[in-house]
């Protein structure tokens, strides 16, 4: 089966991030989880963020939760000198990704939405996003192996797994592994847009995912593209049977939004990305002068079209009571 209609009214979490009358109800926090015990280390490049160990994450959740915050997006990351050219570290069952969203699943059960991210960057030696072949990143390799990953994450408790890699068939192919194991009600977010942008910097300082050598045009879309190609991008993943589709980045991109948001039917996420992040705060260190430009940048991502909103303002949007939040 290629869609399931129902994965996006599975849980009433699911239905309010996607149907919410509020904007805040789309917004959903990035966090990076790292090994160990009573770690939480501040990112410099992303102010306010930071590295987080398994038990700290999960009382930062837990406070987030209660704030009304229930949509999570988790990146793993590991240190360079545990990780190989192949990725093994992504297949492995007790990563910290994959410890908290079991934990995290027990916690909350069904009133958050929890998102893995499935890549190959944060578990290669390399930094690249799939398995490199005589110094080219190769495709079909990739897939299976991502299909791999996204098991494991609907395995420890998933609601969607962000496929980030934009490889070409990684959806249908992660589509089909998890029916095969079982996880009919588990939502594939498809990066069905993402650009070779220069405003990861910030992120790839937090998760350790730089090329070492090279660059990630050869898969990821050319900013100079035109808006048809990335219409095409988001069709040809919906037919795979993407739950959502995502546009990355987002600021610098609002025309392609709006335009996918009007060629496809799936709902569609955007990604308000790290170096999107890191200038506002650049700016406006303040936070009461940070009000009016966070506002008006949502505003601008749901009139463009998106439903969801990947952003590292979310707490901050529920701590301070922007939006219209009850604080």
């Amino acid at each position: 089966m290629d869609v399931r209609m129902r994965v996006n009214r599975w849980t009433p979490a699911r239905r309010e991030m996607l149907n919410g009358h509020a904007l805040s109800s789309g917004l959903i926090q990035g966090h990076f989880v790292v090994d160990g015990q009573g770690i939480d280390e501040p990112i410099p490049s992303l102010p306010g963020i930071h590295r987080q160990s398994v038990d700290v994450l999960r009382q930062r959740i837990a406070a987030d939760v209660k704030m009304g915050l229930v949509g999570h997006m988790l990146f793993p990351v590991h240190p360079q000198e545990a990780k190989d050219s192949d990725g093994r570290l992504g297949l492995d069952g007790d990563g910290p990704m994959l410890r908290a969203l079991r934990v995290l699943r027990e916690d909350h059960g069904e009133t958050v939405v929890l998102m893995a991210d499935v890549c190959m960057c944060t578990v290669t030696d390399h930094g690249h996003c799939g398995h490199v072949v005589d110094g080219a990143i190769v495709n079909d390799e990739t897939v299976a192996t991502l299909a791999q990953m996204a098991v494991l994450a609907a395995q420890a408790g998933a609601d969607y797994v962000g496929a980030s890699d934009m490889m070409d068939g990684r959806v249908g192919a992660i589509r089909a592994a998890l029916e095969d194991d079982g996880h009919h009600s588990t939502g594939v977010l498809s990066y069905a847009v993402k650009y070779a942008s220069a405003f990861y910097g910030p992120f790839r300082d937090a998760a350790g995912s730089s090329p070492r050598t090279g660059d990630r045009r050869s898969h990821q879309m050319d900013p100079r593209a035109s808006v048809n190609e990335a219409v095409m991008e988001a069709q040809l993943d919906e037919a795979e049977g993407a739950d959502l589709l995502m546009v990355k980045p987002a600021l610098a991109y609002l025309d392609v939004v709006a335009a996918v948001h009007a060629a496809t039917r799936r709902p569609l996420a955007v990604y308000n990305v790290s170096g999107e992040y890191a200038m506002v705060h650049a700016q406006h260190p303040n936070v009461d002068e940070r009000k009016g430009v966070v506002e008006e940048i949502m505003h601008a991502f749901h009139r463009a079209g998106a439903s969801v909103i990947v952003t590292y303002h979310a707490r901050e949007i529920f701590e301070q009571g922007w939006l219209g939040v009850q604080a």
